[in-house]
């Protein structure tokens, strides 16, 4: 049981000090992009609610989410949707590079990064590896595409905001879905595209429930 608890408390150890570290460098990037990049205008298409900033709050809340249960919801969004997010970035790096230089490399850094906070999710077997778990951590999905919507509705006067590029006023950029949606409007392709990922996420999550079971037998 103590060895259990220790297990737990480097997990939360490692998850909070890279949410630390994301956040730092997420306050450097939104500066450089403002005053260096965009002469002291605020660009909203960089508001950090991006699906691959999700990752960063999740770790800065470990410490204080004492409910394993919410733990363990936090711990499948990661290596389920996150490390599919993760690997998925470098099919297609195009948003990933600046005119300055620094910030490629940050971009580049921070998916490799979901990469690892994905796997380490999975692997740290204090996951829920079951469907129940998979359920729960699409709940969570749909809950920030919803927040995302939110923001995006709520902030489009204030310029082009296109959070998790789902928004309902910019056509849809994503590769492949961008195509689907100059056939079936926008909307079906948004639709079609949260759909790809839960699909995506639940190809994840059967991996990493056959991966548990072998280790358990």
């Amino acid at each position: 049981m103590c060895k259990q608890v220790m297990s737990v408390y480097r997990y939360k150890t490692f998850f909070f000090t890279c949410g630390l570290v994301m956040a730092v460098s997420e306050i450097w990037k939104q500066w450089c992009l403002t005053f260096l990049l965009g002469q002291g205008h605020y660009n909203w298409w960089h508001f950090p609610f991006q699906l691959c900033s999700i990752p960063m709050y999740i770790c800065l809340m470990f410490p204080w989410i004492h409910s394993e249960k919410l733990q363990k919801i936090m711990l499948v969004f990661l290596m389920d949707y996150r490390l599919l997010g993760g690997i998925f970035a470098f099919f297609d790096t195009s948003g990933m590079h600046y005119s300055y230089f620094p910030l490629t490399i940050h971009s580049f850094t921070w998916h490799i990064l979901l990469i690892i906070l994905g796997l380490v999710a999975g692997f740290s077997q204090l996951s829920e590896y079951s469907l129940r778990g998979y359920f729960h951590g699409t709940l969570l999905y749909l809950a920030c595409c919803l927040i995302a919507t939110g923001f995006n509705v709520a902030l489009h006067s204030l310029g082009n905001i296109n959070l998790f590029y789902i928004s309902p006023y910019l056509p849809m950029n994503q590769k492949v879905f961008r195509d689907i949606a100059d056939y079936t409007g926008d909307p079906a392709g948004i639709f079609l595209y949260i759909l790809a990922s839960v699909a995506g996420a639940f190809c994840f999550h059967l991996l990493w429930r056959t991966m548990s079971a072998d280790q358990q037998t």
